[in-house]
């Protein structure tokens, strides 16, 4: 563990390092390293490399302890040693730290400043335990509720309250606009009752495609696959997709259409249904794109969120098609 007082800010690769580490000078011969590891390794752990400095103290290669017993005894380090080497920034975002050793496969990896002089180390399993938090984060805030800290079987009644009543407040007044905007054709809805029937499948249908697209852009973006500078190649992509979507199921719904309501009600389901599926995968795929140009978490472009913009679309799009298929 760190002899002192860590000061590094919370959540970056500083504040995570170690001092379970092991340091040699480049000049040192094997048979020097072996008995040095021999009389230090006591009270340390997870030494799986070791570090080998310059007269100045920087990192200039590493070592395993594999390739180090294997080596003839008269060797000098420098000859042995690797030099290619893979270290961490200690102000580096943790997140970003996790994704080093998603790369690398590495199970330590060095802290090291801007002169590369050793800092620390971080081993394999505290970057787990980061990429739980982290993705325990994320869910949290798909859903959407607050991070809560301790587990969910402790937490008390009122702070699960607290944790959640903010977001669906939110969503409770955007959902208002639904509201308003079937009010606004109540002349279209009464001279078709028909066409209530289809407006939670519709609109529903638009959610549904809006948070399949929205899932896996914020996952691809999470593992670094999609950068904000791809969302012109997704935005096509995405579109082509959501036009076979929408006409897929626009055949399905124009069939249930035609028994509901005839001809002229399947025309008008079968158009919204497409229109729809392709608004809401739009929203889906640009919100996370969105709130990362504004230098927010993709995660909290949520289902729910998504859902609600897709619903006020939906109800829009739905009875204006009505509108002015049936000259109402």
């Amino acid at each position: 563990m760190l002899t002192k007082k860590n000061t590094f800010p919370r959540e970056t690769a500083g504040r995570l390092m170690q001092k379970d580490f092991i340091t040699l000078e480049e000049t040192k011969t094997v048979a020097y390293a072996i008995d040095f590891v021999r009389s230090h390794i006591e009270g340390k752990n997870n030494i799986h490399y070791l570090y080998i400095t310059n007269e100045f103290q920087q990192l200039t290669g590493v070592l395993s302890l594999r390739e180090l017993l294997s080596s003839q005894d008269a060797l000098i380090l420098k000859e042995i040693m690797k030099t290619h080497l893979i270290s961490l920034a200690p102000g580096l975002d943790q997140e970003k730290a996790a994704k080093v050793f998603q790369d690398s496969d590495l199970v330590t990896i060095p802290v090291v400043t801007k002169q590369n002089l050793l800092l620390g180390v971080i081993h394999v399993e505290h970057i787990l335990d980061v990429m739980q938090a982290e993705a325990t984060e994320d869910f949290h805030k798909m859903a959407p509720v607050s991070m809560m800290e301790g587990s969910l079987k402790n937490a008390s009644i009122f702070t699960l309250y607290r944790k959640r009543i903010v977001w669906l407040v939110v969503l409770v007044f955007m959902n208002v606009f639904s509201g308003a905007g079937i009010a606004h054709f109540e002349d279209v809805i009464a001279a078709n009752i028909a066409l209530v029937f289809f407006l939670p499948l519709l609109v529903d249908s638009g959610g549904n495609a809006g948070s399949q697209s929205a899932t896996l852009m914020i996952r691809a973006m999470a593992i670094g696959d999609i950068k904000a500078t791809d969302w012109v190649k997704m935005f096509v992509k995405e579109i082509t997709v959501a036009v076979a979507l929408g006409t897929t199921m626009a055949f399905a719904v124009a069939s249930v259409g035609i028994f509901r309501g005839g001809p002229e009600i399947a025309l008008v389901v079968a158009l919204t249904m497409v229109v729809i599926v392709i608004v809401g995968s739009l929203i889906g795929m640009s919100l996370p794109f969105i709130f990362q140009k504004l230098k927010l978490d993709a995660a909290t472009a949520s289902a729910p969120l998504i859902t609600s913009i897709a619903d006020i679309a939906g109800v829009l799009i739905y009875f204006s098609i009505a509108a002015k298929i049936l000259m109402l």
